[in-house]
């Protein structure tokens, strides 16, 4: 049986003056699941990412979150509701250690002067780092000094331990070697494993196909076609991207 939609979006519309972003996309997002959203430059990604992280509001068009309408004021509310959303850039600041990255806008505090607890930064941020196959040896290490694919996993788990229950991934494979996009895929199957509902936005067929369970693919704004795993193989995948018909 199905498991419920821990996130949905439907008939989503967005418009910007007289143009079109989005028009009418549905899509939902379940526990223990990967769901690909694929399509090229100027698909409606991007536009879709904002509405499901909060950073715009849907002209038509509703969000559910585990069942109930949500209405999102801002990233921060969605974030407290359980959805995080993990940007190209990865929100880190490079000459900051890893520690420091990990809390970065929730760090612990002690004392009555609230001192900034480094201690429990280093410890926690080793620990949970773990969780997702990185083995830190020093927590004080600039985060500039990761590779691009330990960087996408800092990013990752700091939404974990935020208490996501659905994080959004934006193209987390770009510009990453054959070495690091793997552990980035395997830090996917990681989440998947710790029952999160995880949106892999993407434009490379080869690396959705290699996690995804299910991939809805856009296209100038609106869902094309939706497939699960069992129904499409790569090939088919990047020809329907390639808006050839799947026989």
């Amino acid at each position: 049986m199905d498991r419920p939609p821990r996130l949905e979006i439907r008939d989503a519309t967005k418009v910007f003056g007289s143009v079109e972003a989005l028009g009418g996309v549905s899509l939902d997002v379940r526990a223990g699941e990967v769901h690909c959203l694929l399509g090229d430059n100027g698909a409606g990604k991007s536009t879709l990412i904002k509405i499901l992280s909060g950073a715009h509001a849907p002209t038509s068009g509703e969000i559910r979150f585990e069942g109930a309408v949500v209405r999102f004021a801002s990233p921060r509310d969605a974030l407290d509701h359980g959805i995080a959303t993990v940007y190209q850039d990865l929100a880190l600041i490079p000459l900051m250690s890893v520690a420091r990255n990990f809390f970065l806008g929730r760090e612990p505090t002690r004392g009555p002067l609230r001192w900034l607890d480094l201690a429990t930064c280093r410890r926690v941020a080793i620990e949970e780092l773990q969780h997702f196959g990185l083995e830190l040896r020093d927590p004080d290490q600039p985060a500039g000094t990761l590779s691009g694919g330990e960087r996408q996993c800092l990013a990752i788990a700091r939404a974990v331990h935020r208490g996501a229950r659905v994080v959004i991934l934006d193209e987390p494979t770009a510009a990453l070697g054959v070495t690091q996009t793997e552990q980035v895929l395997q830090t996917i199957r990681r989440l998947r494993e710790r029952d999160l509902g995880i949106l892999l936005i993407t434009h490379n067929a080869r690396h959705a196909h290699t996690v995804g369970d299910r991939f809805t693919i856009l296209e100038r704004g609106r869902g094309v076609d939706s497939f699960a795993r069992d129904e499409i193989d790569l090939e088919g995948l990047q020809e329907c991207m390639a808006g050839q018909t799947k026989e």
